[in-house]
């Protein structure tokens, strides 16, 4: 039934601010903006091995009040957990939960980033395994 995200969608009051914090984040400006002309309500990137959809949606349109974290952590892959943590801390990311060991190579940290959307990051044994075994043809 779950296929893997479509569309990670994250909030933002300020959106000139997050559109720059997230380019910079991404080291890319985003792909996709809505509207064409006048003021970004909605800006897309697409990230990481599966090229996974980041969206910023301007935080009159969310569904509840944005801006205290809370809900469910997304945590991403990450090569080096220590260096990602510090790159968003660097860039004005609040630490939410610090670098944790979790056993057998899992280690999670999750931070707030300058809207109040939580951003998890994670080193994961398996991820890398099972990404080259889907991008290979075994389907599995």
């Amino acid at each position: 039934m779950f296929r893997g995200p479509a569309t990670y969608n994250i909030y933002a009051a300020d959106m000139p601010a997050a559109i720059g914090w997230y380019s910079r984040l991404f080291d890319a400006e985003p792909y996709f903006r809505r509207p064409v002309t006048g003021p970004t309500a909605y800006a897309e990137w697409r990230i990481g091995d599966d090229q996974t959809e980041i969206g910023i949606i301007d935080a009159a349109w969310a569904p509840y009040p944005t801006g205290t974290p809370s809900g469910a952590v997304l945590h991403w892959a990450v090569d080096d957990l220590d260096a990602a943590f510090a790159r968003l801390i660097e860039l004005g990311a609040s630490v939410l939960q610090p670098v944790t060991p979790r056993g057998e190579g899992f280690s999670t940290a999750a931070v707030v980033d300058p809207f109040g959307n939580v951003l998890g990051i994670m080193t994961n044994p398996h991820y890398a395994t099972v990404h080259e075994q889907h991008s290979c043809g075994d389907g599995r």
